[in-house]
């Protein structure tokens, strides 16, 4: 053991490597790639640390070659959820009561890992299996994953520094305990690091976690899982159960263990899961803590002075709204732009997104890849449908799917005279940006439209030179989203510079990469040491007269 007070290194924000040319690390990428590629891996449960192969399997393939298999899966029963709660409870004991110092090595340890050896590895599988760009891959499932790890080791040493007053002759403490149960994890396909932070955020407070990744993303969240490993995690910390979404969760959220669910999905899930837990609230030993990041329809609302940023305006479009194929919470999916900035700014972007080349990921060539899979494709395909229908939209640029060898659809954007046409309110999750053009004299009541069309609130942004505009907007649209962006695009949340999360219909925002998501995972206890004990019952006020 260690009697010191020990500091965790303070952590910065991890170099994003360029994969330029002839760099190191383009070649290692490439080479994970092809190796990587060229197998098809048994991927199994993990439970108490053990491997368990079910024979119940499925196939994780590459979006982008969906024909080409990368993985066998193994998937969970209702019994192996019943075991891996159970391996989780049995673990508890010991990881509730290890050194704090010990628990947050074992992260570093892994943020270390997937900084080199692990690097290659998870971005390749990140390409492969969710069709990322070699870009996009860096900055979440390297980067982002990394920043996840050594800023929540760090936030959790500063929220156990802090510690009461004490009065004289007394001792005042809070002992940040873990929650009175298993945290039930629940993985979204879209960013690899949101599969990294989900188990490990609680699993840094002391609590042990059942994990069910999102059988899309399974082959880098098996990367992590090994990764995680080999950095010293002990058994049942994390239990790895792969399988039916609706199976696992069933039998977790009926667990009187359930102590809190730490999610990032649909928003029609998430209501689904917090009515079963309303259903079984009197079984539990504990109310569950319910952190969830949902939906959004997150949007790019231009003044009329940012007809002089116009290349400024245009690029956040395209990237805010066709990186990783508009497949992040975060994604620029609405846009209102006024009459004057509309005429000059369509052929901009026209000829930004006919510049887009869409393809398989490996060749670093092309800025997007394909669709997660078949159902993303379908659902797109029928919002495009929609738009080509003669009425209130028009397709201004894209609009072309391909399904042959891979789910692609090209960076569509569409025209739409109606702010509150269905591609303006729901959430596509897709490339498929709408645009409203407003006049612009209309700017603040167009902004309360804005606010009050769609039912989310994660992230926006305003495009202005206009100070007192800017001024209005962030008024206006205050609670619209809870990142909110200023002449930038509303995606690219970094942790421990924007803590992420919003409200409404997209989530709890309990504020990943900050000290307010790690809070939710304690459970804190008051103790008050008395060092002079009163001896007598009586007070001096009954003293007499």
């Amino acid at each position: 053991m260690i009697d010191a007070n020990v500091r965790i290194p303070t952590p910065v924000n991890e170099p994003v490597l360029p994969y330029s040319p002839g760099s190191p690390e383009k070649a290692q990428l490439k080479e994970a790639l092809k190796r990587m590629a060229g197998e098809r891996i048994e991927i199994p449960l993990v439970i108490g640390g053990k491997e368990v192969r079910t024979g119940r399997t499925s196939e994780a393939r590459m979006p982008h070659k969906h024909q080409h298999v990368l993985a066998t899966v193994h998937e969970a029963d209702a019994s192996h959820v019943e075991q891996a709660i159970a391996a989780a409870q049995a673990a508890r004991a010991h990881w509730s009561t290890t050194p704090f110092a010990e628990r947050a090595a074992i992260f570093l340890k892994a943020a270390e890992l997937l900084a080199t050896k692990y690097r290659p590895l998870i971005n390749a599988a990140t390409m492969l299996g969710q069709s990322k760009s070699a870009h996009q891959a860096e900055i979440d499932a390297a980067c982002e994953s990394m920043d996840f790890l050594r800023f929540n080791v760090w936030y959790a040493q500063e929220i156990h520094s802090q510690q009461p007053m004490s009065a004289p002759g007394m001792w005042n403490m809070t002992d940040y305990r873990p929650l009175d149960g298993f945290v039930f994890a629940v993985t979204p396909f879209n960013f690899t690091s949101i599969g990294v932070n989900l188990p490990t955020a609680p699993a840094i407070m002391g609590n042990t976690v059942v994990l069910k990744p999102a059988s899309t993303a399974i082959y880098s969240a098996w990367t992590f899982m090994q990764c995680l490993r080999e950095a010293g995690l002990p058994d049942g910390v994390i239990n790895f159960i792969p399988g039916k979404g609706s199976e696992v969760g069933r039998v977790a959220l009926a667990s009187p263990h359930l102590g809190g669910i730490h999610f990032t999905g649909s928003t029609g899930t998430f209501n689904g899961m917090w009515k079963s837990v309303a259903e079984n609230i009197s079984r539990y030993r504990q109310y569950p803590r319910l952190v969830g990041e949902t939906g959004g329809k997150d949007f790019i609302f231009a003044h009329a002075s940012a007809v002089d940023d116009l290349d400024a305006l245009a690029t956040a479009i395209v990237r805010g709204g066709y990186e990783y194929q508009g497949q992040k919470c975060s994604a620029c999916s609405r846009v209102y732009v006024p009459e004057s900035v509309w005429t000059k700014l369509r052929p901009r972007l026209q000829e930004m997104i006919a510049e887009i080349r869409v393809g398989d990921v490996s060749d670093f060539r092309n800025f997007m890849g394909a669709v997660i899979d078949e159902a993303s494709f379908r659902n797109v395909s029928s919002y495009i449908d929609l738009a080509k229908q003669a009425g209130e939209a028009g397709i201004v640029a894209g609009g072309e799917t391909d399904k042959r060898e891979g789910w692609f659809v090209k960076p569509t954007l569409v025209q739409l005279t109606n702010p509150r046409h269905r591609i303006m309110v729901e959430e596509i999750f897709a490339p498929v940006v709408g645009v409203y053009v407003y006049p612009d004299a209309k700017y603040v009541e167009t902004l309360g439209v804005c606010e009050q069309s769609a039912a989310y609130a994660l992230t926006g942004a305003i495009f202005a030179r206009d100070r007192k505009a800017i001024a209005t907007a962030m008024n206006e649209l205050r609670f619209a989203a809870g990142n909110f962006y200023v002449n930038d695009k509303p995606t690219g949340a970094v942790v421990g510079q924007q803590p992420f999360g919003g409200s409404r219909a997209s989530g709890t925002n309990d504020k990943a990469g900050s000290a307010l998501n790690l809070v939710r995972w304690t459970s804190a206890r008051t103790i008050k040491e008395n060092f002079a004990p009163p001896t007598k019952v009586a007070y001096p006020y009954m003293g007499d007269q």
